[in-house]
């Protein structure tokens, strides 16, 4: 199985469905030196179960990474609580009406200039939550585009990291990572002179039992936002348009009645999962799916799989724009589950009104769209549409 091939990175739902046919939750790709768990509770598991399994990729890949979703107990613990602090729910929600002021201008700007034809992505899908981002953490507006280069950069060189440990990859990453470093570190002395109601601010002022992130630890977070803030909103919006162009009724359906929209940006979290897999290492020797699972074995735990599970979900191929429950694994579980889940989710509830309002039709202008280079993301890294207004 080509893993790393753009059609399955396009559709990988077709290859999850022939691998649970033959019978394991849990395929060992020995080539490939990984595993790979696909069944609902298992993936469950893997997310919850930090005793069996580690997020540290340092034991087998290099000390490369130290974003707060590649550590353990008690590092991870201790971050996320001084992140948390910052990153209030409270503070998210008083996002809401800049989201909503962002969204109806990049729609307006996205029909206003398109002609008929636009990218997608490019338009809508990536500046939004990339603005959103410079907002948040008072950065010049106009620095958005800078960001958004650095996450696609970032995204690229741990996919090829991970795939390959690969030391040209390592050298790359580490030279984005010092032309960020040297961008932060200008903003965090202004805010250390000047403190303003921002994230970054409240990020540099976080304190818990004493201890606050360290200018190593502000710029992995930074990263880490820039990264995952981006690709999963990007991704949640660009593939809604995807499966309602794939099922018409339920476009209709979504448009007939606007209080489904919640339940359908859950649906899409679910049927296209942006984020397909999630890297854990056993911590030891372990049954799982009826399969050994040796320790300090690489594990990819397929949450794109894991949200089609059968047994977890009716009717799982079929996209459902009022499905409830949905219990999906989306945004992770546990200790790791997502800090920007509320974020992600307020974009997305804001930004498909936004177009279906300005868009009476629209399409793919092609079915087989570019993915992202990351086998690990789900979506596309531009999406021409045609419409209507």
């Amino acid at each position: 199985m080509k893993i790393f091939a753009e059609e399955l990175r396009r559709d990988p739902y077709r290859t999850y469905e022939e691998l649970h046919r033959g019978g394991s939750n849990v395929v060992h790709m020995d080539d490939l030196g990984f595993s790979m768990v696909l069944d609902y509770e298992g993936v469950k598991r893997g997310l919850v179960d930090t005793d069996a399994f580690s997020s540290d990729l340092t034991t087998s890949r290099g000390n490369v990474f130290e974003w707060m979703v590649f550590m353990d107990p008690p590092r991870h613990t201790q971050v996320r609580a001084i992140v948390g602090r910052a990153f209030t729910p409270r503070s998210i929600a008083a996002l809401e009406g800049k989201v909503r002021e962002l969204s109806a201008t990049l729609a307006d700007q996205l029909v206003a200039a398109g002609s008929g034809e636009v990218d997608l992505v490019a338009g809508f899908s990536m500046p939004l939550p990339m603005l959103v981002i410079t907002h948040m953490m008072g950065l010049p507006h106009e620095d958005w585009q800078r960001l958004g280069a650095w996450a696609e950069a970032i995204l690229r060189l741990v996919d090829k990291i991970l795939q390959e440990g690969a030391l040209t990859a390592v050298q790359a990453f580490d030279a984005v990572q010092a032309e960020i470093g040297a961008y932060l570190d200008a903003h965090i002395a202004e805010r250390q002179r000047r403190p303003t109601d921002d994230l970054l601010t409240r990020l540099v002022q976080a304190e818990v039992d004493g201890a606050r992130l360290t200018r190593r630890e502000l710029l992995h977070f930074f990263e880490l936002l820039i990264v995952a803030g981006t690709e999963t909103t990007m991704n949640l919006i660009s593939n809604t348009i995807i499966c309602l162009t794939e099922h018409p009724a339920e476009l209709a359906r979504l448009r007939a009645d606007p209080a489904l929209v919640p339940t359908a940006v859950e649906e899409t979290l679910r049927y296209r999962s942006p984020v397909q897999a999630i890297f854990r290492i056993a911590r030891r020797t372990m049954e799982l799916g009826g399969r050994e699972i040796p320790a300090g074995r690489f594990v990819l735990l397929m949450i794109g799989a894991a949200n089609r599970d059968r047994s977890q979900f009716s009717d799982p191929d079929r996209y459902d724009v009022g499905r409830s429950p949905n219990p999906h694994l989306a945004f992770g579980q546990g200790i790791h589950f997502c800090i920007g889940a509320p974020l992600s989710r307020l974009e997305g509830q804001i930004a498909i009104p936004d177009l279906l309002k300005r868009m009476a039709t629209f399409e793919l202008v092609s079915p087989s769209w570019p993915p992202h280079a990351a086998f690990h993301i789900h979506g596309p890294l531009s999406l021409p549409i045609r419409f209507t207004t």
